[in-house]
């Protein structure tokens, strides 16, 4: 199975247990509105657009508090059935569902407080890596000194130059959810103090 795969069965799972009111990382969303943006994103295609250009906002959240309410074994069961058969997003799932799959499981299993890093696959850790120039890049495109992003082992990869630099250090997949805005993290920084503030203290959200 791919990290798509995966991660989609026990996001869903994670859902049916902890129910549809339950908090998550996502600001103020609940599970509930967190499974309905995923069920948009895949099957509304007609609203998934506002998900990202602000103008179109409006009409993406009202599509999304309807599907918000349907009944939650419902809801949880076409999360984990994924979109239709012919979906760019069936065609392209390994491609564009692992990073997003892992994240808002992340979401949910962090929200709570009491938690630990997964022991992922050195496969999966490999693969959150392989994207972490392109997330890295945008997370922390705001930041006012450079930024580099490195793995156990020694491996870096530069998301932002600059004259002074803070390096944070952790497994892929904490990298990744950094970069995605989440604080719920283990991370090591290298760097001035009042640099890794800058950086810590960054609104990274995509």
């Amino acid at each position: 199975m791919s990290t798509a795969q995966d991660e989609r069965a026990a996001l869903s799972a994670l859902l049916l247990e902890v129910g549809p009111d339950a908090p998550t990382l996502c600001g103020g969303w609940r599970t509930r509105d967190l499974a309905a943006h995923l069920v948009l994103r895949e099957r509304r295609p007609d609203a998934a657009p506002g998900i990202l250009v602000p103008l179109l906002a409006g009409y993406t959240d009202h599509v999304q508090a309807g599907i918000a309410n349907r009944h939650w074994p419902t809801l949880v069961e076409q999360v984990r059935t994924g979109p239709p058969l012919l979906s760019p997003y069936r065609l392209l799932d390994a491609q564009v569902n692992g990073l997003e799959f892992f994240v808002h499981h992340e979401d949910v299993r962090r929200a709570e407080g009491d938690w630990k890093p997964r022991q992922l696959a050195a496969a999966t850790e490999d693969e959150l890596w392989g994207r972490l120039t392109l997330v890295g890049r945008v997370g922390y495109r705001k930041s006012p000194v450079g930024v580099v992003l490195q793995r156990p082992g020694g491996a870096t990869i530069t998301v932002k130059g600059g004259p002074r630099t803070v390096t944070l250090c952790g497994e892929p997949s904490e990298l990744v959810l950094h970069a995605f805005g989440r604080d719920a993290v283990q991370l090591e920084t290298t760097g001035a103090d009042v640099d890794v503030q800058a950086v810590l203290g960054l609104d990274r959200a995509f």
